[in-house]
């Protein structure tokens, strides 16, 4: 997809443009059928200017009902201009000497889904959640979205913020990519960088086709497209089969347990537009083996690209949680021998995940408890605050005495 229509799709207003295009055309149809005397042709042209009325009814419904989401739910942090466009930032907490911990959560999610562990660490240290622009409260920035211009999109909106170096940077999952990217750029201003289950490229670029990533992006831009013209995610939730999935229905309500029905509700609310959608999308082409081919360089952190900055990889010691995911892989590849095949993927998918370690000479691997799976920071919250409190110790400069 073209930059210029994922702008025009972040836009709410976009469906009012669209019903402007689409009746044009039918009043173009219309008045070229009346001047030929063409009565099938007018008739058309009546039918789409009716089409063009109800697209322009439900874009108006959309344009009130994000309006009136957002106005509701105002931003509990700030809005930092971080050059013709804001990102939104929440920053609680006394450094107290210690680093200042900036959390980036999974997908393309807004800050606040980590917010149960910034609210915990707060209370002992100063503590970051960032919405990448796109999500939760920041506008939606300039396209294409990708890893490495949010790497410096995350420091111009902490250094505009006046949030002071060093930072331990935490991240879980594609947050877990966008951390180290930051941290390589920025070795000046790191002082640790925590990988919670962190997205490993290898498996973009090797493995075999993932059905869950191949239909994802089109599957944003439809849902995008089908909110501008007003239909709501109770309408929407046929269309998705994602919840249907019993392990993201078990990992939804412990998100909600974790951060509270009125956060959730919140954050589901001012995402209820379509630049939430539209901006995943765009930074999910990388998710591809092409997508990683066109910018592997400037995304991916490799062997000794952080050289000694303290590393910590935080990853489930099995991965049984995975089975259906192995499965599904098997059947959308067609293996022959589905056992073998799955067996293979996972010994593929438990090495590329600890392939991180090679990226500092001062890496360590801290296991998750048993039976946790890869959405461990909701499954066992208690147990990522402990490892914070570690790395904020080993971390902080020890005062010199003279």
């Amino acid at each position: 997809m073209s930059n210029a229509l994922y702008v025009l799709l972040s836009q709410d207003w976009a469906g009012l443009a669209i019903a402007l295009a689409v009746a044009a055309a039918g009043g173009a149809l219309w008045f070229w059928g009346r001047r030929a005397a063409r009565r099938w042709q007018r008739r058309s042209g009546v039918g789409v200017l009716v089409v063009a009325a109800v697209l322009a009814a439900g874009s108006t419904v959309h344009i009130v009902r994000t309006g009136s989401a957002r106005a509701e739910h105002p931003p509990p942090g700030e809005l930092v201009d971080v050059g013709g466009y804001r990102m939104h930032l929440l920053a609680e907490g006394e450094a107290r000497g210690k680093p200042t911990v900036v959390w980036l959560p999974g997908g393309h999610g807004a800050g606040l889904y980590l917010h149960h562990l910034h609210k915990t660490l707060s209370n002992e240290a100063r503590s970051v959640l960032i919405d990448r622009p796109g999500a939760g409260w920041s506008d939606a920035g300039p396209f294409p979205r990708s890893t490495a211009l949010e790497a410096e999109e995350v420091v111009k909106v902490l250094e505009r913020a006046g949030e002071r170096p060093p930072f331990v940077l935490a991240g879980h999952s594609f947050g877990g990519l966008l951390a180290a990217n930051v941290a390589r750029r920025h070795p000046e201003l790191t002082a640790g960088v925590v990988l919670l289950d962190p997205t490993p490229p290898d498996t973009i670029i090797y493995a075999p086709y993932n059905p869950v990533l191949g239909n994802v992006r089109a599957g944003l831009t439809v849902s995008a497209v089908l909110n501008l013209f007003g239909l709501s995610e109770a309408m929407l939730a046929g269309a998705s089969s994602a919840e249907a999935d019993p392990e993201v229905a078990r990992i939804l309500n412990l998100m909600e347990e974790r951060l509270g029905p009125e956060l959730i509700a919140s954050l589901r609310a001012v995402e209820s537009g379509t630049r939430a959608r539209i901006a995943t999308a765009s930074i999910f082409a990388e998710l591809s083996p092409e997508g990683m081919a066109a910018r592997g360089w400037d995304t991916v952190v490799y062997d000794g690209d952080l050289a000694d900055l303290p590393l910590y990889l935080v990853t489930p010691g099995d991965m049984a949680d995975s089975g259906a995911f192995f499965r599904t892989m098997a059947e959308a590849n067609a293996a022959a021998g589905q056992e073998a095949f799955e067996r293979r993927l996972r010994r593929f998918y438990g090495q590329t995940r600890v392939r991180y370690l090679a990226a500092s000479s001062r890496s360590e691997h801290i296991v998750t408890p048993a039976g946790t799976g890869h959405n461990f920071p909701y499954e066992t919250p208690e147990f990522v605050i402990d490892v914070m409190r570690r790395v904020l110790t080993e971390t902080t400069p020890r005062p010199v005495t003279p």
